[in-house]
């Protein structure tokens, strides 16, 4: 690891020479190992609906069969269709090597790829493969398929039914809903089962699986593990998801699926991966589960979940989700939206803060010129500062950004609300072709200096310098000469683009006054290095005068559970960010180091790549890059935001070695929740939105890139274009393209 690591640092080198200045800050010897870029495996979800419950369901031939009280139906192409010979109600499917086997209510049927067989007419509770052999439970026996017309008793009758029947380590094991019994010199035994622990008492049984050295349990309160003649109880507390289980099948990757009355359940590596409805499933019932050749068929009470795992690497997810904002239509005058579905359309958001929003993928494209030295990443890279610039031309007050900018008639969801509960204020310009959004806040002001400043450190020419860095001195210079606030057209001071005395006293300013503190000193302190005008460092001594330093070791807020936000840690790491780079004052230098240290601490539950990776920028410490990576890789590819469930799982204690700052105890994982931009709430329980948004993914992009630029991310381990890149397809799936008048000249371009 650390070999791949000097490597990785060491190409850095050469990214330099794509950029006109020194670079961002570059820490030696971190104590971080890199996150190694090797294929691995995406999961891919699709439905398939039912009209009926599906009861059973199995891969014979490479083909998915499923069953219903309707008959039998195999997949085809993304239907299920029925299959002629079954029309009963189907309990149970198994696929043996030679042949797919059919529970009904009439019997048992065989089905070696050309004709169906009936083998037994009458009552079957259950059957398992062991190896060749076909183990049939009928009633309180057991029997095996013989040749491939008869069955062969095992066993006599026992005293209990049997309802299920597995071999494993060489017997066949059997339960009768509420206890495990085994096949011993010809009869069911109930007796002498495990000398160590037991069952879960007075649960109920409902299925039985032989896997390697264990046999699995699922019950009603988790699952019971039996290894040799030991019992262990696997539940919530252990890492399942949920405890009420309904079936078991064997993984194609060593890995076990479990079935639940609310989702289905991965345990791959010892982790246990949740797929609820929504995303992965039509209905929260799961009734059966089968694997084939890296991919799952999950039947449920609304029709067919089907996993799949495509191989991939980090480096092609970014190629993916590059093309996906092309072919769904995300871009817009320099400008990353959202996209909403409206009356089955779906159009572009001009939101509440579109400048600040498209700072992320703005951002990666800068980093992505910096690692590669891309054309096509610094001219949008380029085009997207233009825009950013605009954003400030387009309102008529000197160093004011607009929050986002609207095109008159254009076909959008147009952002209707403002600040606080109060109305949107959009400003028509003089020639009333566009609108702009006032009421600008500090979520702009901090998006405007991260992403100027990554600008100008890794793409800006001479000439592009001068007008990015005269961007920052006007919008920096606004907020100094107005006594550190946002002046709107009104000249009053806008709802919370404020960081004066006045309004850090007020019920609204007072619980921000560590964060906007930290945000006042960064825009001095970052306009001062890149302009050197002495106004900044007044600026920068007043705020010392009004002793804001002494709040914002404390920024981040724990100490009431309504004060702890996701979208203020957006704005506090945008902060930290070019803060401690260019801090010069090693006493204040320090203190913001140990803001962060405590920020980072409350922060790294979750696990989110962009502050991991900003945190082991800044400190070169370890910043858990391991679940950075697991992160980057679990967001879905679908970016639609189905609604998700997660409140009812048995899984959501605090991991050992975090601590819960907030109401909710664990961080879940973009696949069991949604894709989002870093000021969401990954430790939200449930929520989406039915699919009928699409979220940009200019976050993971600035992620990934920024990962990449620093060496926390390795380039991908392997040279194959079908696992780094995606073949363009052009296509238009989402948003129709922009169609309007474009962005004006600027003002440098006149000149």
């Amino acid at each position: 690891m650390h070999l791949v690591r000097m490597i990785v640092i060491a190409s850095l080198a050469l990214a330099y020479c794509h950029t006109s200045m020194a670079g961002l800050l570059m820490l030696p010897d971190p104590r971080w190992e890199p996150i190694v870029d090797n294929v691995y495996l995406q999961a891919v979800s699709q439905r398939i609906e039912s009209d009926q419950p599906l009861t059973s369901v199995a891969i014979f031939h490479g083909r998915a069969y499923a069953g219903s009280a309707a008959g039998l139906f195999r997949m085809e192409d993304d239907s299920l269709v029925p299959v002629d010979g079954i029309t009963g109600p189907v309990k149970k499917l198994m696929a043996g090597p030679r042949a797919l086997w059919v529970i009904t209510a009439e019997g048992l049927d065989r089905f070696d790829g050309t004709a169906w067989k009936t083998i037994h007419t009458g009552g079957i509770s259950d059957m398992c493969l062991d190896g060749k052999k076909v183990i049939v439970a009928i009633d309180k026996a057991l029997f095996q398929v013989a040749g491939s017309t008869t069955l062969r008793p095992l066993s006599k009758d026992s005293n209990r039914p049997i309802l299920g029947v597995a071999a494993y380590g060489g017997t066949y094991y059997v339960h009768d809903g509420s206890k495990i019994g085994l096949l011993a010199d010809g009869a069911i035994t109930y007796q002498y089962i495990a000398d160590w622990g037991t069952l879960q008492r007075g649960s109920t049984i409902r299925d039985i699986l032989g896997l390697g050295s264990r046999l699995i349990v699922a019950t009603d309160e988790g699952l019971g593990i039996l290894r040799g003649m030991t019992w262990y109880a696997i539940q919530g507390e252990d890492g399942l998801c949920y405890d009420d289980t309904t079936c078991l099948a064997e993984g194609f990757d060593r890995d076990l699926w479990i079935g639940t009355t609310r989702g289905a359940i991965r345990n791959i590596n010892d982790e246990y991966q949740f797929f609820g409805k929504g995303r992965w499933l039509p209905h929260d019932q799961v009734n059966a589960v089968a694997c084939g050749d890296n991919v799952t068929y999950i039947a449920t009470d609304g029709g067919l979940g089907i996993v799949s795992y495509e191989p991939y690497t980090l480096a092609k997810k970014a190629a993916y989700y590059e093309r996906w904002l092309e072919e769904w239509g995300h871009k817009r005058l320099g400008f990353v939206h959202s996209l909403n579905l409206i009356d089955g359309e779906w159009v572009r958001e001009v939101s509440d803060n579109d400048v600040g929003y498209s700072s992320h993928y703005m951002a990666a494209k800068c980093f992505e010129y910096a690692v590669t030295g891309s054309q096509e990443a610094r001219d949008e890279a380029l085009d997207m500062m233009k825009s950013v610039k605009w954003s400030e031309e387009i309102t008529p007050i000197d160093g004011f950004p607009a929050r986002s900018i609207y095109n008159v008639g254009e076909p959008t969801l147009k952002a209707n609300h403002g600040s606080g509960g109060l109305p949107a204020e959009w400003h028509a310009t003089p020639d009333g072709v566009w609108e702009w959004k006032g009421d600008t806040s500090s979520d702009e002001t901090d998006a405007h200096v991260y992403e100027t400043m990554i600008f100008l450190q890794l793409v800006a020419d001479k000439e592009e310098r001068k007008w990015a860095t005269e961007h920052l001195h006007r919008m920096v210079g606004h907020i100094v000469d107005n006594g550190f606030m946002l002046k709107d057209v009104d000249g009053k001071a806008t709802r919370w683009a404020r960081w004066d005395p006045e309004y850090l006293q007020t019920p609204y300013g007072y619980y921000a006054r560590g964060l906007n503190g930290m945000e006042a000193f960064n825009y001095v302190t970052t306009a001062l290095y890149f302009t050197g005008d002495q106004k900044f460092r007044a600026g920068k001594e007043q705020l010392l005068k009004w002793n804001y330093q002494g709040d914002i070791l404390r920024q981040k807020l724990t100490f009431h559970p309504g004060y702890f936000t996701h979208f203020d840690d957006r704005l506090a790491f945008y902060t930290y960010f070019s803060l401690i780079q260019y801090e010069t004052d090693p006493e204040l230098r320090r203190l913001w180091l140990r803001s962060l240290e405590r920020g980072w601490e409350i922060k790294r539950i979750e696990a989110l790549p962009w502050f991991n990776f900003i945190y082991g920028a800044l400190t070169g410490n370890d910043a858990e890059l391991d679940r950075a990576g697991t992160h980057l890789r679990d967001w879905p590819l679908d970016l639609r935001k189905h609604s998700y469930h997660n409140s009812h799982r048995d899984d959501l204690q605090t991991p050992q070695g975090y601590r819960m700052y907030s109401e909710r105890p664990k961080s879940l994982s973009p696949r069991e929740t949604e894709p989002n931009r870093w000021d969401g709430n990954f430790m939200r329980l449930d929520g989406g939105s039915g699919g009928n948004v699409v979220a940009d993914c200019g976050g993971w992009l600035d992620a990934y890139w920024m990962g990449r630029y620093f060496g926390m991310i390795s380039a991908p381990q392997t040279s194959d274009p079908a696992l780094t890149t995606v073949p363009n397809r052009g296509l238009h799936v989402g948003a129709k393209p922009y169609s309007g008048p474009a962005r004006p000249k600027l003002k440098h371009e006149m000149e």
